[in-house]
């Protein structure tokens, strides 16, 4: 079990850092993006959401500086390992990395024309700079927005290199993040999430859908076996009980 971190921060006592937080503007999103967005938080949860030392979130801003609540960032979807989750959601009205004691681990974007610049430019540079240890971009549109559908980076020496990406003839694209020991895959049409040992979806519901057919089609298989043999069966009784009948008839003759 991973050691937690306690949250000091004094929300309960209504004593609160002096910071000064403007109203963020957002905008927009296309459904594409948003549908993305969706998928990829509940299969993360799938994975990560029952651990009590893991913070996943996509709602919570990153607040960086005391003394300046406006320098914040929103990513689409981030993982903080190794922390108490239920204070953080508890006792903070955003994740404040002073009070946490440490960055997040893992960031995803999902690439919308509004944020666009933003993802690959100082968004990027600032993760870095914080210290966020991957850093992935995902492009619903199949690549016209980042130039590619999908995109990974690890933190080395204070700087982002990219992850080797498996790319088919048929264009979808695979990633193994080494953080979440996951593969992130698109095949043109959907975005998932893969168990890098079987090749499958995390998605509970559909690895138990797939679990029910495989149960059903091996039912179907042992029927078919057991009326193959009953068949089989009783044809053989049929040939002995002939054979009987063959041998009564000599007897009496």
């Amino acid at each position: 079990m991973a050691t937690t971190k306690t949250i000091t921060n004094a929300w309960v006592e209504r004593a609160l850092p002096d910071i000064f937080y403007e109203q963020m503007v957002l905008a927009e999103e296309p459904p594409v993006q948003e549908s993305a967005l969706d998928r990829l938080k509940y299969l993360l949860m799938s994975r990560f959401g029952g651990l009590s030392d893991v913070f996943i979130s996509g709602a919570f801003l990153i607040c960086y500086d005391r003394t300046d609540g406006n320098r914040r960032l929103q990513p689409d979807c981030f993982i903080v390992f190794d922390v108490d989750a239920e204070a953080v959601r508890s006792n903070l009205p955003n994740y404040w990395m002073w009070e946490v004691g440490k960055p997040p681990d893992f960031v995803m974007e999902i690439a919308s024309p509004s944020t666009l610049e933003n993802d690959l430019g100082h968004k990027r540079d600032l993760y870095a700079e914080l210290g966020i240890a991957e850093y992935w971009r995902f492009d619903p549109t199949g690549g016209e927005l980042y130039g590619q559908p999908l995109a990974g980076e690890r933190l080395v020496d204070g700087e982002y290199q990219p992850y080797e990406l498996q790319v088919a003839n048929d264009g979808s694209a695979r990633g193994h993040s080494e953080l979440l020991d996951l593969d992130f895959h698109w095949d043109g049409d959907e975005f998932d999430v893969l168990d890098p040992e079987t090749g499958r979806t995390i998605d509970k519901f559909e690895t138990e859908r797939e679990a029910r057919l495989e149960a059903e089609a091996q039912a179907d298989v042992e029927r078919e076996a057991r009326q193959a043999d009953r068949i089989a069966f009783e044809a053989r009784e049929q040939e002995l009980l002939d054979e009987i009948n063959r041998l009564r008839e000599r007897l009496t003759d």
